[in-house]
């Protein structure tokens, strides 16, 4: 049985893994996101009628590296959604006879850096404005591990390198090239990987070009342990609540 604390033991204070964002701000929620890879579609309509049907959010592309490929991007903001509904849907008809391609299953939860001023609007509906908007019609997704010396850096210097990550990504933003849904996937991801990205944008080009142009950082240039592989594809139906 636990003792109530002393002077000499003094209560610990609660642990609070709530996201945190500027100021006092604290929020309990959250998007997840899961990415499911197959092979064997040769045609996207009874697969498109079927995901309008099932209710879930997201995302169905075509796969551009695989010409009878699909990719169905899962949201959603409570994980038992995987295990039930979307459980169900990947069971169903449309998917009978695919070969599901694991090496691409992507599975991550939305998270704050501690700088954000309207929080909820980060975690929820940002990342659901990127992923579903109707001119934003291609999509690159890739996991991602840092190098474990990273961590290890004064939080000055982790910040600095961030920065120059964080300012390319604006730059693209900005000019309506490329835009991103950064996800974490600490213990989530059977490959070890730590993020998931997601860039998206008009064209395809800009988006080959911005992960061009990040190699160039000291993140990825000292500290990224592995990065992909890499699913590439062009929306065939937004699945909106």
């Amino acid at each position: 049985m636990s003792q109530p604390p002393t002077q000499e033991s003094p209560a610990k204070e609660a642990l609070d893994v709530r996201e945190k964002g500027a100021g006092l701000k604290r929020s309990d929620v959250r998007l997840y996101c899961q990415l499911q890879v197959f092979n064997g579609c040769s045609d996207l309509g009874p697969l498109a009628e079927a995901f309008v049907k099932s209710g879930l959010e997201g995302v169905l592309y075509a796969d551009a590296l695989d010409p009878k490929g699909v990719g169905v991007l899962i949201m959603s903001e409570t994980p038992d959604t995987f295990v039930t509904e979307a459980r169900t849907f990947f069971q169903s008809q449309p998917f009978r006879g695919f070969a599901r391609k694991p090496e691409l299953t992507m599975f991550g939860r939305t998270y704050a850096t501690g700088r954000e001023q309207d929080l909820e609007d980060w975690l929820l509906a940002r990342p659901r404005r990127t992923a579903l908007n109707h001119a934003w019609t291609w999509a690159i997704w890739y996991p991602l591990r840092r190098k474990p010396e990273f961590s290890l850096l004064p939080k000055a210097e982790q910040g600095k390198i961030l920065m120059e990550h964080a300012i390319i990504g604006m730059a693209y933003g900005d000019a309506d090239l490329a835009h991103d849904v950064r996800l974490a996937c600490h213990g989530l991801d059977a490959g070890d990987n730590e993020f998931v990205i997601g860039l998206v944008g008009k064209d395809l080009h800009p988006l080959s070009r911005i992960v061009q142009d990040m190699r160039l950082t000291q993140q990825t240039a000292r500290y990224i342990e592995s990065l992909g592989p890499f699913f590439v594809g062009k929306v065939f139906l937004h699945n909106k609540k």
